[in-house]
């Protein structure tokens, strides 16, 4: 079977990438990176009258009545430019929370972890501690745009939604860091020659891509199943492409990446941060390796 986008789904696509071309560039990363913990509260409305955390609400409750597929779409965008925010917590509770759904209320959320991103920034923050969670305490994280804290002893349930998205964000990181790495490749010089003429460098670049289709193929396939075992495996091929992916980036750029001048540090440890949200890669790991062995007898 060969899925491909419809029109008004690359329409969809393509709006999401004009608006955050316009409103969150690099220099607008850069800025979040140097104020952590800050929120572009303006942008979030943006976000929220473009419609991005109301895409799966019904059109009778204000919504904009598009399905998982659409907003695969749009986080796939969100994780391409690193755009910070409890975006997941936020579009999940749209129709539940007032003022989610046009971004006027910032949500966060204890995941399956215990871990809330943005904590300190949101106006509600949604969870069920289980009765024995303690106070959060703030957790250093590697990504200077997504401050962490943790509710000891909280017990929450994974959404498969919020899997699956987790994994479209990994998948746009992923795509962003292919794109950095053949750019790199193709204008900087070695003995007279772009790097991108030597071999091993065009196996990082090609080890790249593959990993960057095969995830998309899971995403979007899971997003039009919405089977968990289809959600898990494409969260597992997600992370892997954005993890190594920036890795193999990095490599591409040499020590030049390490810097804190380049962009490529911040999609790795980004990618690093995600694979812990969302009961992170064990339980789908888990999940599907029972999905598995079920069907091992028939």
């Amino acid at each position: 079977m060969r899925f491909q986008l419809t029109e008004d789904q690359r329409a969809l696509r393509d709006g999401v990438r004009g608006l955050l071309a316009r409103r969150f560039d690099r220099t607008a990363l850069r800025a979040a990176v140097d104020r952590p913990g800050r929120l572009d509260r303006a942008l979030w409305r943006e976000l929220g009258a473009a419609g991005f955390f109301a895409l799966r609400l019904p059109e009778a409750a204000g919504g904009v009545g598009l399905g998982l597929p659409e907003a695969v779409l749009a986080f796939e965008e969100a994780g391409r430019v690193l755009l910070p925010g409890p975006l997941l917590a936020t579009h999940l509770a749209a129709g539940h929370v007032p003022g989610a759904a046009d971004g006027e209320t910032v949500v966060a959320a204890v995941d399956g972890g215990g871990l809330v991103e943005w904590l300190a920034a949101a106006d509600v923050v949604l969870g069920d501690a289980g009765g024995g969670a303690g106070e959060p305490v703030r957790v250093r994280s590697v990504d200077p745009s997504t401050p962490l804290h943790r509710v000891p002893g909280a017990v929450v349930a994974v959404d498969p939604v919020a899997v699956l998205l987790t994994a479209a964000e990994q998948l746009g990181t992923a795509t962003r860091a292919c794109e950095l790495a053949v750019q790199h490749a193709r204008t900087r010089e070695q003995f007279g020659q772009p790097i991108g003429a030597f071999q091993a460098v065009k196996h990082l670049c090609a080890e790249l891509l593959v990993r960057v289709e095969v995830a998309r193929a899971a995403v979007y396939a899971a997003a039009v199943t919405a089977d968990p075992a289809d959600i898990a495996a494409a969260r597992l091929l997600a992370d892997e492409a954005a993890v190594r992916g920036a890795r193999d980036c990095l490599q591409v750029y040499g020590g030049m990446g390490f810097t804190w001048e380049a962009d490529v540090h911040l999609l790795l440890k980004r990618a690093w941060v995600r694979t812990r949200r969302a009961g992170g890669g064990t339980e789908s790991e888990e999940l599907l390796a029972a999905d598995l062995l079920s069907g091992a007898g028939r």
